[in-house]
């Protein structure tokens, strides 16, 4: 559907030159949203897949299992977005306190990304509800390290212009500073369901677009943004657990899904973008399932292998559990874990590696640090080379 532009233009003096910033008008759309049968059966269909989603991790094992690498794939991958070149390797190794070959402060940049969603989490199991203080504690942690330190926890107190060497060539301009807070306690309100409820799905992906469009931080933006998504679904119980992630898919298609956000600016087009983002749920609910269910297998594979050691099945299969939980860790850390002995951690692992089930990525005598092998590469997929 056209509309009139969603919002206004102010005039704004910043880095020496006159420029128009536009001021997006509250959520929710007016007129409201078209429900087409094709848009209505496209939700549901990803309402369905979020559905499947959620219902294959609650048959799973030991979710912690499966968290733990979701997690940081899904902070590689939005760092990625935003200029870093770390893996998911690069950051396991960091979090071993080993050195993983390329920048630190990317490495740390998507460390940060991290804690700042389980910080959000777990305000969130706690009771506390998705506002406007725990997006600036969440941007607080994500910027308290690395690039942009200087500036965590604060929404901007100056313009700032998106693409562009300059805000006269900017690809957008967002609010005025002044109108800032303004624009985002309208858009608390429409978290908080007012002036009106609306459907999670719904308002998972409105607010996705309002936020992106006020801009409230000088940096980190684009990951605030995406965090939000897998926050309200936590929040609203459409997912038990953190395990849907739209970053790949906003990374793979990236030129449509930055159109998309200027259609919704120039014209009001809301119903295209949610057409686009009930798609990036289904296709990757759908690969989450397919991903969770590879690790099963593969998990289940090895046990089976494993069980063929006779007396040494024992510790072997609780380092393989404790591995499940960090696919690339130190064989002290396993020993802490498992609570086995460095030796017989140390058995245990020359058996795993005789089984092909895991890899010694040091030549050290101390320290050495291992890698569940299947499980890392079926992880890594989209995240080993940056583009």
């Amino acid at each position: 559907m056209r509309r009139e532009r969603p919002g206004h233009f102010a005039t704004v003096s910043t880095a020496g030159e006159r420029v128009q910033a536009f001021v997006p008008a509250p959520l929710p759309p007016q007129p409201p949203i078209d429900w087409t049968p094709e848009l209505r059966m496209k939700f549901d269909q990803a309402l369905v897949a979020l559905g499947r989603l959620d219902s294959v991790t609650q048959l799973l094992p030991d979710t912690s299992h499966f968290l733990y690498a979701y997690v940081r794939k899904e902070a590689v991958l939005s760092s990625m977005i935003e200029g870093t070149q770390s893996s998911l390797s690069d950051l396991l190794l960091f979090e071993s306190d080993q050195d993983p070959g390329v920048l630190l402060e990317d490495v740390q940049e998507v460390s940060n990304y991290v804690a700042a969603l389980n910080h959000g989490l777990a305000r969130i199991a706690g009771g506390f509800p998705v506002s406007l203080r725990l997006i600036k504690e969440m941007h607080g942690i994500l910027l308290a390290k690395g690039r942009g330190s200087n500036i965590p926890c604060e929404f901007r107190r100056s313009q700032n212009w998106i693409g562009g060497t300059r805000p006269g060539n900017a690809f957008f301009v967002p609010p005025p500073a002044d109108r800032l807070l303004g624009c985002l306690n309208d858009l608390e309100l429409f978290l908080h369901d007012q002036p009106e409820p609306t459907p999670i799905l719904l308002k998972t992906a409105l607010a996705h677009v309002q936020f992106e469009t006020i801009h409230p931080f000088l940096d980190g933006n684009g990951r605030i943004g995406r965090l939000l998504i897998a926050l309200l679904l936590c929040e609203q119980k459409v997912l038990q657990e953190p395990m849907l992630y739209l970053s790949l898919y906003f990374k793979t298609h990236r030129q449509r899904y930055y159109e998309l956000l200027n259609g919704v600016r120039a014209t009001g087009d809301w119903e295209s973008w949610l057409d686009f983002f009930a798609e990036a749920v289904i296709h990757t609910a759908a690969q989450a399932v397919d991903t969770a269910q590879q690790l099963l297998k593969i998990a289940k594979e090895d046990q089976i292998k494993i069980g063929g050691l006779g007396r040494a099945a024992a510790s072997a299969v609780q380092i393989q559990q404790a591995l499940l939980g960090r696919p690339i860790t130190t064989a002290g850390w396993l020993s802490e874990k498992t609570n086995l002995s460095p030796a017989t951690i140390n058995k245990g692992l020359a058996h795993l590696e005789e089984l092909g089930i895991v890899r010694e990525l040091t030549t050290q005598k101390r320290n050495r640090v291992f890698s569940y092998r299947r499980y890392i590469d079926v992880m890594n997929r989209e995240t080993e080379k940056p583009s």
